[in-house]
């Protein structure tokens, strides 16, 4: 039976190392080496180990995919986790002059991107803004990401404010709590200039990032809370994400139906119409009409969940059948949500019931839920 989360780590083992022997910094073979020359100890494992320890009571519902040696296996098995391991590093690390394996970016970038085929619910990373740099190059908005702060210098926005900060983020996804997901910038300085004294950040992209005030460096703002209001914002955000090419299928409901409506299109309040371009291409659909239309297509389904009892496939919209969920693909499957709809569940997971034990199977684990205009939770589901 899949855990209540699946979480990837990454564990940049040099970074920081630096900081302490005044090197302002650990980005590049040369200095790496020069910091080990002069005694540098390696922080970042430590600072996963401390993580990992606060968050010893759900190891049972956790499972952790790392890459192997200092990048993840090991820490996992200071802490008493059995992690899948899996990939390998990059023909170009070699041994360092402390005895261990000097890893670089090839291998953090290496691992993030096996990591989102492994399809994980987060990815927790210790490092430090060229680790963030380097995820983010690779991966984009693709997979949450939860960085342990590990580095020299800290200034994206995509780290909790320390290893308790972390795990505290965790344990709020485990417990099914409503954990906001926002994008968090990566910024990085020049660490030459830095080391002359002139501090130049440069914005490199963003992260998406669960979001809690108390345990997080950097957050946004919620939107509204007036249904009418939440309703038209949640609309906004998908609209203005939608693809051209794409074929988009609306399930019934009144937050999917207001998405549609605010194209300008007529909805089936309690069926399900499939939108391309801002046209309704077809509405009210059976499961075979629709598996006819999406044949050799690219497509995303919209979905809300049923208020009270957290269904978002099995009830109401059978026509989403499971052939169509495998044909499309869990991760293009965009669940939308009032916040009111979520505080309701107090905690119990999102459901599905589509008579396949597979697909059922498929959806379990964290989903990002669209409750507003840029504004995200990351929920349950089994």
């Amino acid at each position: 039976m899949r855990k209540h989360l699946r979480i990837g780590l990454i564990v940049n083992p040099v970074a920081g190392i630096g900081g302490a022997v005044g090197l302002k910094g650990s980005d590049g073979p040369e200095i790496v080496q020069e910091a080990i020359s002069r005694g540098a100890k390696r922080r970042a494992p430590l600072r996963t180990l401390h993580a990992l320890e606060k968050m010893r009571d759900l190891f049972d519902c956790i499972e952790f995919i790392c890459f192997p040696g200092e990048m993840g296996q090991d820490v996992c098995c200071q802490a008493g986790i059995d992690p899948l391991v899996i990939g390998e590093l990059a023909r170009d690390s070699k041994a360092a002059l402390d005895g261990f394996i000097e890893t670089c970016a090839k291998d953090t970038e290496a691992a993030a991107l096996a990591l989102k085929t492994m399809s994980v619910d987060l990815i927790l990373f210790a490092g430090g803004d060229g680790t963030a740099r380097n995820i983010c190059h690779v991966i984009g908005d693709a997979v949450p990401v939860l960085g342990i702060p590990a580095g020299v210098k800290i200034h994206s926005g995509v780290y909790a404010v320390n290893g308790e900060g972390a795990a505290n983020i965790v344990r709020k996804l485990v417990n099914g709590e409503m954990v906001p997901i926002t994008a968090g910038e990566v910024r990085d300085i020049d660490e030459d200039a830095f080391r002359q004294g002139v501090v130049k950040a440069k914005y490199f992209g963003e992260l998406m990032v669960p979001n809690d005030a108390r345990y997080l460096q950097q957050v946004k703002c919620g939107g509204p809370t007036v249904e009418a209001l939440v309703l038209q914002d949640i609309a906004e955000e998908i609209i203005v994400n939608m693809d051209e090419s794409t074929l988009y299928i609306f399930g019934p409901g009144s937050t999917t139906g207001a998405i549609v409506e605010q194209m300008g299109l007529e909805n089936t309040l309690l069926g399900v119409d499939v939108v391309r371009a801002g046209e309704l291409v077809a509405s009210d659909v059976s499961e075979e009409s629709l598996l006819n239309l999406i044949q050799d297509q690219q497509c995303k389904i919209v979905i809300t969940l049923i208020g009270g009892q957290g269904h978002i496939i099995g009830r109401g919209n059978h026509q989403i059948g499971p052939d169509v969920i495998r044909s499309v693909g869990r991760n293009n499957i965009i669940v939308v949500s009032t916040p009111a709809k979520i505080e309701a569940l107090d905690g119990r997971p999102l459901l599905v019931d589509s008579y396949d034990d597979e697909i059922n199977r498929m959806m379990n684990g964290l989903i990002r839920v669209v409750t507003g205009f840029e504004t995200a939770v990351l929920y349950r589901v089994e």
